[in-house]
């Protein structure tokens, strides 16, 4: 798992409750890399999902809701350091059928060795986007968080329903409704 995301969410845990929980989140789990993380790095995605196991015990917060919160500190961090991917870009449907044919293309050629999740779209009606999403690390709630953080940048207002479609969800429906005028 690339390293910004272990960067990114040590600050976002620092920005909502300070450095000393991020020292105890560290010093707490048993991490091979020993908590050191560079963003260019890359380390096992167990050592992710430890922290975020020891954050959500730490916090009394559920681990579905802080990968959520970190999907839309994500959202944020991407539109700061990787804009170009919303040049041009309509809207949060247009951003969202990009990722497989554009935005995951551009993000192998920077890092060969990043193993991104699959999401395969289709439009089965103008205000309805359906995204079926694929990946061992079984993050989409984190997928979710990135989702909702898209439609706020947008100002755009919908509902997203999920449907875990096995029993891990590796596999999960998203079933997206765009509401126009609300």
């Amino acid at each position: 798992m690339k390293g910004v995301l272990f960067t990114e969410l040590l600050n976002m845990v620092e920005q909502r409750h300070g450095y000393e929980l991020v020292d105890r989140i560290l010093t707490t789990t048993n991490l091979t890399s020993g908590g050191i993380y560079t963003a260019v790095g890359t380390y096992p995605a167990a050592e992710m999902e430890a922290l975020l196991q020891t954050l959500a015990a730490e916090t009394g917060t559920s681990l579905p809701i802080w990968l959520n919160v970190f999907g839309h500190h994500l959202f944020g961090v991407f539109t700061r350091y990787y804009a170009h991917f919303l040049t041009g870009v309509s809207g949060t449907f247009d951003l969202l059928q990009q990722i497989e044919g554009y935005i995951h293309v551009e993000v192998r050629k920077l890092y060969p060795d990043a193993e991104l999740p699959q999401f395969v779209t289709s439009r089965p009606e103008a205000d309805t986007l359906e995204m079926l999403y694929r990946s061992e690390r079984r993050l989409s709630d984190l997928a979710c968080g990135l989702m909702e953080a898209a439609f706020a940048h947008y100002g755009e207002q919908a509902s997203i329903t999920r449907t875990p479609l096995n029993a891990d969800e590796s596999e999960v429906r998203f079933i997206i409704r765009q509401h126009r005028g609300v």
